[in-house]
């Protein structure tokens, strides 16, 4: 289910030298404040390696032009190169067809593509079902539905661990469901949803599927068509591309079926003073000069992943997971929020009597990089009665010498606010 890319040199014997990967990424050599920076604030957005940086560098200086309409040479290779990334990410959803890959400009485009497309069909009383653990920009575009067209949002609940409550999820089902928006993967609990489950069930009612991949897609093999949803929304920033570059997976039969989300350039067939007619997906919805560059660079973003293989980086990050759960649940001054079963390499924490910013800031003292804030899950943390809390996230560079300079520096700062 994947494009070929050549082995890592670091992967022997079925696993990877972590250390042989961290050189490949630049940012890892800094020194923050005169200790080595420890990078964990992966959630947000992950480093880069030099291969994909080196591809980008090359698409610009030997392979640079706009796309699809040029006959020249440069107007060639770019239409390649960027093509070429089309059909990367087609092996790594394992979708059926590249007019099934939609690129966008964040996965937050991705699912405003989906919102306002198929939100047009959306009446008054129509029921929208979505998780309580959901980003805001899993939220705020179905929202839009809320108020515009008078869409009624219902929440799937979680359990004081954190885990997906799928019972309760399919009690909310009705005739009245025509989307279920869930992400696969807690950008805060690190929760994971049984989203071919969940798909199911929503079908059985008539209800579209749309997943919030962003988190998954970095830490776990996806495959959409085995989960059986009708749409998949990622992120190139999160999985070591760059920024400015989302995908979106859409079932073709429903994508030809969709109004455009965007008019201009590219994505019309024949436009007259009387009428305008429209291509067919994916160009359908990507109107005017797509983000080319940023497109070949998810490409090589991809082939590096598959060069040292999901299943290897899942296995490495999951014994991390475990080491960290084990030694910040020894801090007592410390309260984990999320320990579902098969959870993904995030945790949320708070700190007795300290506010998460200010954690962060001390610990970034000691070269250590999380995130503090409600990592736009306001709904969530006021489930677990909070409004803040610091969170480590988990990338296939990450070591135990990682966890351990997290720990130290958490100890300092505990003494520091005792």
């Amino acid at each position: 289910m994947s494009t070929a890319s050549a082995v890592h040199p670091a992967v022997t014997n079925g696993t990877f030298d972590v250390e042989k990967v961290r050189a490949d990424f630049p940012a890892l050599a800094l020194e923050v404040n005169g200790h080595p920076l420890t990078y964990l604030d992966n959630a947000a957005s992950a480093q880069k390696p030099r291969q994909v940086i080196q591809r980008m560098v090359t698409a610009y200086e030997r392979e640079y032009s706009n796309v699809h309409r040029g006959l020249h040479f440069l107007a060639n290779a770019a239409t390649d190169a960027f093509e070429h990334a089309r059909e990367a990410v087609r092996g790594f959803l394992n979708a059926e067809s590249v007019d099934e890959i939609i690129f966008t400009r964040s996965g937050t485009g991705s699912i405003n593509t989906v919102a306002s497309s198929l939100g047009q069909s959306i009446g008054a009383g129509d029921e929208i079902i979505l998780s309580i653990m959901e980003h805001h920009s899993n939220i705020v575009p179905w929202n839009f539905l809320r108020e515009r067209k008078g869409a009624v949002i219902k929440w799937a609940p979680v359990t004081e661990e954190g885990a997906f409550d799928f019972e309760a999820f399919k009690a909310l089902l009705s005739e009245r469901t025509k989307i279920v928006a869930i992400t696969q993967m807690s950008n805060v609990l690190g929760t994971v949803t049984p989203i071919k489950e969940i798909a199911a069930a929503a079908h059985a009612v008539g209800a579209k599927v749309v997943v919030d991949g962003c988190q998954a897609i970095v830490h776990m093999p996806v495959d959409v068509r085995d989960l059986d949803v009708d749409f998949y929304a990622i992120t190139g920033h999160k999985l070591y591309a760059p920024t400015g570059i989302g995908v979106l997976y859409g079932r073709k039969a429903l994508l030809e079926e969709m109004p455009p989300y965007e008019g201009g350039g590219e994505m019309i067939r024949e436009v007259t003073e009387d009428y305008v007619t429209y291509g067919v997906p994916p160009h359908r919805f990507e109107a005017g000069t797509p983000p080319i560059v940023q497109a070949i660079g998810l490409g090589a973003a991809i082939e590096y992943v598959q060069s040292i293989g999901r299943e290897r980086i899942a296995a490495h990050e999951h014994e991390l997971s475990v080491y960290a759960h084990e030694r910040l649940g020894a801090l007592n001054s410390l309260r984990i929020i999320g320990t579902a079963p098969g959870k993904g390499g995030i945790i949320s924490f708070e700190m007795k009597g300290a506010h998460p910013h200010d954690v962060a800031t001390i610990i970034d003292r000691y070269g250590v990089a999380v995130r503090a804030g409600t990592h736009c899950a306001q709904p969530l943390l006021a489930r677990y009665g909070t409004t803040a809390t610091c969170r480590a996230s988990f990338a296939l560079y990450n070591t135990r010498a990682d966890v351990d300079r997290l720990v130290d520096a958490l100890v300092k700062a505990q003494d520091l606010f005792a």
